[in-house]
This record gives C-alpha cells, structure tokens and sequence, in this order.
C-alpha cells in the first residue's frame, strides 16, 4: 500500500502532467502564447509547494502570482534593450511572398501588398494614434522588409483604425499585443507574413515585433510593443522599436494593470488592460 508522501509525490505528477497539456492546448490556439510557458511554470510551482505543504488555497496562491498585478506595482525597466541589427545584410531589393489565410477579419478586410522588389534598406517612422495617447514607432527595413511592407500596406488601407490592443503582460513579460481586428487573439488581415527572425535577436524595453502561433510564417496583423522585460527565444520578428514618447504611453497602461477577469481566463496571466487602448487611426510620417 502507498504511503501518504507516494501518494502526494504521484498527485504532484498527475497534475504537473495535466498542467503542461493544458498549456498546450491553449498555446496553439493563441497568436502569441510567449508567456505560456512562465504562466505554467509558476501555476505547477504554486501547486507543487501546495502538495508538498498540504496547505489550503493553493488556487488563490497561484492565481495571485500570475494574474493579480494590480496587487502589487508593477517593476518597469527604464533601461532600453540594444537595438537589433542583422548580421549580414539582406539582399536589396528582396521578394515576399504573402500567401491567404483563414484568419478571422471581423468587419475589416484587408489585401495582401505586393511582394516584388521590396527595400531591405531604411526606415519608415510611423504613429499610432490611440484613446491614451500616440505612440511613435520607427519601422526598420533592414530588420524585417517583408514585414515593415505589410504594416505600412495595413496602415494605408485604415486596417488598424478603430481595432483594439486585446492582451497586456505586467509579468515575466511585459508588452502589450495589439492589431487583432477581431479582439479575441484569433484575427488577421486574410494573409500571412514570412518569419525574419534570426539566431541573434535578443527583446526588451523599446523592441517591435510580431505576433504569431507556434507555427512557422503564421504572422499577420498582431503586433506587441515591448515596454519592459521579455525573456523570449528569437522566434518573433523584430520590426522596429518604439519611441520614448511612446513607451511613457505603455509605462502608464501597464501601470493601471490587466482586468482580473480577462486574466482568470487566461493560462499566463495577461489579458485585456484595465484601460483600454484603441486605435484611432495610424500614420505615416515624413
């Protein structure tokens, strides 16, 4: 017959086991889930200390170290990362390629840009004009051409006006994931982009990159704006940075925390901010 600690040792690994397909789960059904794995790792703690303690509550326990950050203030590097550089150049001009999608696009549709003689050299500054303030970005043709080209298209045809940023992380990572014209974290524009990540590729504070699933070329219209910490693998295409007016912009959303109920649903903690940020329209600037 088992004794009480096998019993806790086997209970502890059932839900270890459970946790971790759940995770999953969820992963591939999220555009992003960068932080899936920091929630997980925290939830699976949460209850391992529980089973070994056998102390009452462990559900509370783990939600407040995932999803309560309006609990605590929030800890905001002021420190930018390095700025990315490619270390070797694309060639110039380059081709892409933008194949449909059956993203979910609401009542806003979009067309594909071309993808002939793209520029893999300059810079675009753009604006994002939103209901707490702009936010200035500049877009980095040399990082990511195939990438700046179709923003700046989605720009052009009013893809970004009136769709809001759905998820905001205060912990482990901390950005806020915009560009979803559906709000749910399942929208795009119809198409998809090419990955132009590479080994060196590093995130933190100021950063500019892209959403997608786990799957290879799955990016679209989803972008996060990285305002503090983001230890990620360089899976995620860099694009450009955000400007310092901006990341007071972010500073101050992040600040006012993630709505609770948004992040009980999730499995890592964020959801949607607790002061909503809408776009109201973007530009391109001379």
């Amino acid at each position: 017959m088992a004794t009480n600690q096998q019993r806790r040792e086997a209970a502890k690994r059932k839900l270890e086991r459970q946790l971790v397909r759940r995770a999953e789960k969820a992963r591939r059904r999220r555009i992003i889930g960068v932080g899936a794995t920091v929630g997980v790792v925290v939830v699976v703690a949460g209850l391992v200390v529980f089973l070994v303690t056998r102390n009452n509550g462990d559900s509370g326990t783990a939600a407040s170290a995932t999803s309560s950050p309006e609990s605590s203030s929030v800890n905001i590097p002021t420190q930018r990362v390095t700025e990315a550089a490619r270390p070797t150049p694309l060639p110039n001009p380059t081709t892409c390629s933008y194949p449909a999608s059956t993203d979910q696009q609401g009542n806003k549709k979009a067309t594909a840009p071309s993808g002939k003689n793209i520029p893999s050299t300059g810079t675009v500054n753009v604006t994002l004009k939103t209901t707490v303030g702009d936010i200035p970005l500049t877009l980095d043709r040399a990082l990511a051409p195939c990438t700046v080209n179709s923003f700046v298209s989605l720009i052009n045809q009013g893809f970004y006006t009136d769709t809001s940023c759905h998820r905001l992380g205060t912990e482990g990572l901390q950005m806020l994931q915009c560009g979803d014209p559906t709000g749910t974290g399942m929208g795009g524009p119809g198409y998809t982009i090419p990955d132009e990540n590479f080994a060196q590729l590093t995130y933190g504070r100021g950063v500019l990159a892209m959403a997608k699933t786990s799957q290879p070329n799955s990016g679209g219209s989803q972008f996060f704006m990285v305002y503090g910490d983001a230890q990620l693998d360089p899976d995620y295409t860099v694009f450009g940075s955000i400007s310092d007016a901006g990341l007071q912009v972010l500073d101050k959303v992040a600040r006012d925390g993630v709505d609770p109920a948004s992040a009980a649903q999730s499995q890592d903690g964020t959801g949607a901010p607790k002061t909503p940020v809408k776009f109201t329209g973007a530009t391109i600037d001379a």
